[in-house]
């Protein structure tokens, strides 16, 4: 006999308006589902584009729950290369990082030695 279940998608971000689900997800996901990657599933979109999700049954329904998967594609690997990422990271966080505060004095040196005793005997 054919499972006569409904069948539906629901985001990951809309799962909240569907209680029943959601404790479906939380009971088998109960750490969030990235212990849990191999259930994680791609499925193709008639443009040609495609989307992750896990399935989640229910005793009524079966639901695919869409997660938002980022993956690498040829651009971003390349700019990773050339090293193009870190100078977009340091612009957008104003910068790179410099030793001495805004009032110009020198921040102290890291070297822990300078606090010692000279002496681990005492």
């Amino acid at each position: 006999m054919a499972d006569t279940r409904k069948r539906s998608v629901v985001s990951f971000e809309k799962m909240d308006q569907k209680p029943e689900l959601k404790a479906a997800f939380e009971a088998r996901y109960p750490n969030g589902f990235s212990d849990y990657l191999n259930d994680l599933m791609q499925y193709p979109k008639p443009d040609g584009t495609s989307f992750y999700a896990v399935t989640v049954e229910l005793p009524d329904a079966i639901y695919l729950v869409k997660i938002n998967v980022k993956t690498d594609d040829l651009e971003d690997v390349e700019h990773w290369l050339e090293g193009e990422e870190e100078a977009e990271n340091e612009a957008v966080a104003g910068g790179s990082v410099d030793s001495s505060d805004s009032s110009g004095e020198t921040l102290p040196d890291d070297n822990i030695a300078q606090y010692g005793s000279g002496s681990d005997d005492e």
